[in-house]
Order: structure tokens, then C-alpha cells, then sequence
């Protein structure tokens, strides 16, 4: 048995042997490895310091074309869209036109109404008693009278001539000088 237990205990050296000269090959491969890492990220860090600014510069230019060309689209689309909007503000402007007319014709006529149902004479009710007083002091001073108290009397009489028609919705009739 003990030339077994010789036996098993060399093969047990041969395995511990093998088993470490695995493990410093495994080692060695590994900081290989990892100084071979090392290295490539050494040499891609100076790769990009020397060639980034090419490529930043390159990326830029392209950036600027679909800028560019994104600008020529949008500046299209934009004019047509200022137009769309331009003729709508039009409709709406001119609409609103018509409607402040309308309005302003409708408030016209029901403050005419008003002013003749409380009896306020028109612009022309006040031209045409002024061209009658006209019409009457060339007529007295044709005949050579002096205007002084009759005028009076007269106007008074022509004041209420106005006044009644126009309380009835009706034009004074002109008097014959």
C-alpha cells in the first residue's frame, strides 16, 4: 500500500504542479490581456484627441446642410400657412365691417325715430325756417319796414308752423313769400 500511497502522492505533485503552472499561464495571459486593454484605450483616447476635431468639425457641416434644408421646408410650409392666415384675417376683417355698419345704420335710424316722436326738428326742418326768416327779412326790406317788433310776432308764428308738423312726423310746407 505504501507504493500506492507513493504512486497517489505523485500524481497528486504532477496535478499541483500542472494545476499551478495552468495558473501562472492563466495569469499572465490575463495581465496580457489587460495591458493589451489598457493600451488600446490609450491609443483610441489619442486617436479621438487628434482626430475629434475633424470629426466634431465634420458633423457640424453636416448638421448645418439638413439645417439648412429643413429651413428651405419649414420657410415654405411657413409662407403658405401666412397666407392661409392673412386671407382669413381678411374675411373676418371685412365682416366685421359690414356688421359696424349695419350696427351704426340701425342706431341711426332708431335716434331719428326718437329725436321726430319727441318732436326735435331735423337738419333739414332747420334749414328750411332758416331760408323762410331769410326769404321774409328781404321781403321787409324790400317793402322799405324797419324790423322791429313784427319780426318778432312772425318768428313766434313760424316757430309754431314748425313745431306742429314736426310733431306729426311731417315737413313744415314752405310759406310764399
Amino acid at each position: 500500500m505504501a507504493k500506492f500511497k507513493k504512486a497517489a502522492a505523485k500524481k497528486t505533485t504532477a496535478k499541483a504542479a500542472d494545476a499551478q503552472a495552468q495558473a501562472e499561464h492563466l495569469s499572465k495571459s490575463l495581465s496580457e490581456s489587460a495591458q493589451q486593454v489598457w493600451l488600446a484605450g490609450v491609443g483610441a483616447f489619442s486617436r479621438a484627441q487628434a482626430e475629434g476635431t475633424k470629426l466634431f468639425e465634420g458633423l457640424v457641416k453636416e448638421g448645418m446642410g439638413l439645417e439648412q434644408t429643413m429651413r428651405k421646408f419649414a420657410g415654405g410650409r411657413a409662407e403658405v400657412v401666412r397666407d392661409v392666415v392673412e386671407n382669413r384675417v381678411g374675411q373676418a376683417r371685412e365682416r366685421a365691417t359690414d356688421t359696424w355698419d349695419k350696427l351704426e345704420k340701425v342706431f341711426e335710424d332708431r335716434v331719428q325715430r326718437a329725436l321726430v316722436k319727441l318732436g326735435v326738428p331735423s337738419r333739414e326742418d332747420l334749414t328750411d325756417l332758416s331760408s323762410r326768416v331769410e326769404a321774409l327779412t328781404a321781403e321787409l326790406r324790400r317793402q322799405g319796414g324797419k324790423p322791429a317788433t313784427a319780426p318778432r310776432k312772425a318768428a313766434k308764428k313760424v316757430a309754431k308752423a314748425v313745431k306742429a308738423p314736426a310733431k306729426r312726423g311731417r315737413k313744415p310746407a314752405a310759406s310764399k313769400a
